[in-house]
């Protein structure tokens, strides 16, 4: 005889005994990469309260302080919100392995509850590039030759520490945050609402929207993006890229025909082919060898 309460016994049992599921995290190919790296160190290079917040240093062969490395500084993303300096280890990597000193950011995450907004991740990627700038002598890098870097948020973070004027009170101003280059990944580049990042900004959305804020005078800037993507939408790529030409600045757009967002995460040959060309475009501005 089938006993309903028996049964519900054992099915509550069981379930007691299924252990909980692990938060998400990124499983493509770059997550593969990144599970085999660590940094040759960590420096601190900002305070904030009771928080301390890191540079991830891949120093190359044969690295000296004396040197006068390019420098390649690469960008998390993850909506602000989400992720850490690891996910960017293998590009970090890449570029040590070419004789760059590279750095991967790490910085405060957007966050209501702490009153933590996308306005202090700016600041804090430009006091991390402000750190790199003026402890050049010591990282064995040469401060006229950096390259800044990142995917999603991160790229628009990149964007950030040529565009936008938002700066910690406790930064030397007379420190440029400004990068030589920028390699832009899929990056949140229009925080309108036909973009990303519209309600996490708020209503000084326009302050942070790099498609709103093209400029001339800005560093030479290769951007991959894909026309499937639909997080941060391809038409803002395309409006940004248009800007940047228009204002007299070098811009090249590397299309991926009905790329999602994050397509050159996903597999080693679009991966490869996203450092070919950002070599080629580096090579072209004699921040490569």
């Amino acid at each position: 005889m089938f006993r309903p309460i028996f049964f519900l016994a054992v099915v509550t049992s069981l379930l007691a005994q299924t252990p909980a599921p692990k938060p998400k995290t990124a499983n493509d190919y770059v997550a593969q990469l990144v599970a085999k790296l660590t940094p040759t160190r960590k420096i601190v290079y900002k305070k904030v309260g009771d928080r301390e917040l890191s540079l991830h240093v891949f120093q190359p062969e044969g690295w000296k302080a004396s040197d006068k490395r390019v420098c390649y500084i690469t960008i998390h993303g993850g909506g602000w919100t989400g992720m850490g300096p690891e996910r960017m280890y293998a590009f970090a990597d890449h570029y040590a392995k070419l004789g760059l000193v590279s750095i991967s950011v790490q910085y405060r995450l957007a966050n209501a509850k702490t009153n933590t907004t996308v306005f202090d991740c700016v600041k804090d990627v430009r006091s991390a590039e402000r750190y790199v700038r003026a402890h050049a002598a010591e990282l064995g890098i040469d401060p006229g030759k950096i390259i800044a870097s990142g995917g999603s948020a991160g790229g628009h973070l990149a964007a950030s520490t040529a565009m936008f004027d938002v700066n910690e009170d406790s930064d030397d101003l007379k420190v440029s945050p400004t990068p030589n280059s920028l390699v832009l990944l899929f990056p949140v580049i229009d925080t309108s609402k036909d973009g990303y990042g519209n309600a996490k900004i708020g209503e000084r959305w326009k302050e942070l929207s790099p498609a709103h804020n093209v400029r001339a005078g800005l560093p030479p800037t290769i951007t991959f993006h894909g026309t499937g993507d639909t997080t941060t939408p391809f038409k803002g790529a395309q409006i940004f890229h248009d800007a940047m030409l228009k204002a007299g600045n070098r811009s090249e757009l590397v299309v991926n025909e009905g790329g999602a967002h994050g397509y050159l995460m996903r597999t080693q040959p679009l991966y490869d082919e996203c450092l070919a060309k950002t070599d080629v475009f580096l090579k072209s501005l004699s921040l490569l060898p």
